[in-house]
């Protein structure tokens, strides 16, 4: 699904990633923890190619397209698909516009989705105006559901979200993944999985997600490297036993 290689990434003339390699597979997901600084999110902003992230060096691929230079709009029309940590508020574009824009033509029932995430009393609102951080999240969530990406990134899903809205936001983005399948006659779960093809890369700096979403694989990352591969609920423990300072002996 994902193959970045030897990547450079500078930003505002910073070299901040520094040699990544990653590789995921289809219908993988993939957790990435890490300190605030690390270069978390500026490799889901170069992956996703925002302009700002400069790629001096190396290459990404995803489902075998070299996408290093392409702009962002051709990303999100081969399939890649991202929920921002902090993403802005557009005055004048109102949610359930920009929901049937990412649906790209396909017929779509715009406000039974918005149920889904309760959403439907934002949906004459513009986008993230005066949303607090759950309703915020629970916007992003409506547009990939409509946009229906093979690769989903996700910048710390738990982010400024309360209980309540937390349970809601890991279900929906566990359904995203794949991992939420209902039975189907002729078809098993395993089958449907293999049929939908998705695959997922999330940051997180506390690993609640980790208590909705099954992940496959996980890396710190440490001062623009990746490190320390291992069960994602592995890293987790040892983070919080030891802190991510120790994941500094493995790049030694």
């Amino acid at each position: 699904m994902l193959h970045i290689e030897d990547l450079y990434v500078e930003v505002g003339g910073n070299e901040v990633l520094k040699g990544v390699n990653l590789s995921i597979k289809k219908n993988e997901t993939f957790i990435l923890f890490g300190p605030n600084g690390s270069g978390k999110t500026t490799l889901l902003m170069t992956i996703m190619g925002f302009s700002n992230y400069k790629v001096t060096s190396g290459r990404i691929i995803f489902r075998d397209v070299d996408i290093t230079y392409l702009p962002i709009y051709e990303r999100a029309r081969l399939g890649i698909g991202m929920s921002f940590q902090r993403p802005p508020t557009i005055n004048g574009l109102k949610t359930k516009d920009l929901v049937r824009l990412c649906a790209r033509g396909r017929d779509i029932n715009v406000e039974e989705m918005a149920k889904r995430v309760n959403m439907v009393e934002f949906l004459e609102r513009d986008i993230n105006a005066g949303f607090s951080g759950g309703e915020i999240k629970r916007s992003e969530l409506l547009q990939l559901m409509a946009q229906q990406p093979k690769l989903l990134l996700f910048d710390e899903p738990e982010s400024g979200v309360d209980v309540e809205n937390m349970v809601l936001i890991g279900d929906i983005v566990k359904e995203l993944l794949g991992q939420k399948l209902t039975p189907i006659n002729g078809m098993s779960m395993k089958e449907q999985k293999q049929k939908r093809e998705v695959s997922g890369l999330i940051i997180t700096h506390t690993g609640y997600i980790l208590d909705y979403i099954n992940a496959d694989r996980g890396m710190v990352m440490y001062e623009g490297r990746l490190c320390c591969e291992a069960r994602p609920r592995d890293i987790l423990e040892h983070i919080r036993k030891y802190g991510y300072k120790e994941c500094m002996k493995c790049l030694i």
